[in-house]
C-alpha cells in the first residue's frame, strides 16, 4: 500500500486479473438500475450519433472529435458513480439520484469537466490542424478519408496521430481514472485526487494497461456498431469504474461528502 501525501488517500495493490472483476460488477450495478443506467447509455449513442453526422459533413473534425468525446467520458459518467453509491448503500438508485448528483456539482468536480472539455477541443484542433497539413487532396466521403487520413498515402499522418493521441490519452487516464469518482464521494480537492489516481496508476501499472486496454477495445467494439454499443458499454464501463476507485483507493481516513 503506497503512503499518502498530505491529505491525499491511500493506494492499494490489486492483481494483474483485476479488471474482469470491475467489468463483473459494472455489469452487475447495470442490471440492478437498469433503467436509469440506460438512459446515460442512450444520451451516449446519441451523442456519438450527433458527432458522426457531423463528422460526415466534416471529415477533417472526425478523428479529434470522437476522441475528445472519450476523453470528456469520467466526467459525463457522474451520474452512474452515484447509482453505484447508492447501490452500495442499499438504496434503490433512481434518475432523481442522478440529478441529484450534478445538481450539487462541486467546485473540484466543476473544474475536472471544464479541464477535460478544454483538453478534447484542444485536441480536435489540433487533429484538424494535422490533417490541413499533411492532407492535401480533397476529403469528400469516407473513401477519400481512409486513403488520405487512415491509410495516410504519401504522409505519417496517422501514425503521428495515434502517437499524439495515445500520449494524450494516457496522460487523461492516469488522471482520472479514479479521481472523478473520488470527488464525487469525499471531500477532497482536485490537486489531491488526481495526485491519489496517478499514484493509483503507478502502483498498479499491469492491472491498469490491461484496464486501459478493455476500455479502448470496448469503445471501439461501440464505434463500429455505429454508435450503438454505447448504450450498453458507457454504462457498464461507468459503474465499473465505481468499483476501480473503491478497490484501488483507500479514502476512509477523508471525510465523506454528503448528498
Amino acid at each position: 500500500m503506497d503512503a499518502p501525501a498530505g491529505d491525499d488517500a491511500r493506494v492499494r495493490t490489486v492483481p494483474l486479473a483485476r479488471p474482469f472483476a470491475w467489468l463483473a460488477l459494472g455489469w452487475r450495478d447495470f442490471r440492478r438500475a437498469f433503467g436509469p443506467s440506460l438512459a446515460h447509455g442512450a444520451v451516449a449513442m446519441l451523442a456519438g450519433l450527433a458527432i458522426l453526422a457531423v463528422g460526415l459533413h466534416a471529415w477533417p473534425l472526425l478523428p479529434g472529435a470522437f476522441s475528445g468525446f472519450v476523453l470528456i467520458a469520467p466526467v459525463l459518467a457522474t451520474g452512474l458513480y452515484e447509482l453505484s453509491k447508492r447501490l452500495e448503500h442499499g438504496e434503490r438508485p433512481r434518475l432523481a439520484h442522478v440529478a441529484a448528483a450534478w445538481a450539487r456539482g462541486t467546485r473540484p468536480l466543476v473544474w475536472m469537466g471544464l479541464g477535460l472539455a478544454l483538453a478534447a477541443t484542444l485536441w480536435v484542433l489540433v487533429s484538424a490542424l494535422m490533417v490541413a497539413l499533411f492532407v492535401h487532396a480533397p476529403i469528400t466521403g469516407l473513401a477519400d478519408f481512409l486513403r488520405h487520413v487512415v491509410v495516410g498515402e504519401g504522409s505519417n499522418l496517422f501514425p503521428l496521430w495515434a502517437a499524439l493521441g495515445g500520449l494524450g490519452a494516457a496522460v487523461v487516464f492516469a488522471a482520472t481514472v479514479v479521481s472523478v469518482p473520488m470527488l464525487l464521494d469525499r471531500e477532497v480537492d482536485l490537486i489531491a485526487a488526481v495526485r491519489t489516481s496517478v499514484r493509483a496508476v503507478g502502483e498498479n501499472p499491469l492491472a491498469m494497461a490491461l484496464w486501459a486496454a478493455i476500455i479502448m477495445l470496448l469503445t471501439l467494439a461501440s464505434m463500429a456498431t455505429l454508435m450503438v454499443g454505447f448504450a450498453f458499454t458507457i454504462p457498464l464501463l461507468g459503474h465499473a469504474t465505481w468499483h476501480v476507485y473503491r478497490d484501488v483507493v483507500d479514502a476512509s481516513t477523508l471525510p465523506v461528502r454528503r448528498s
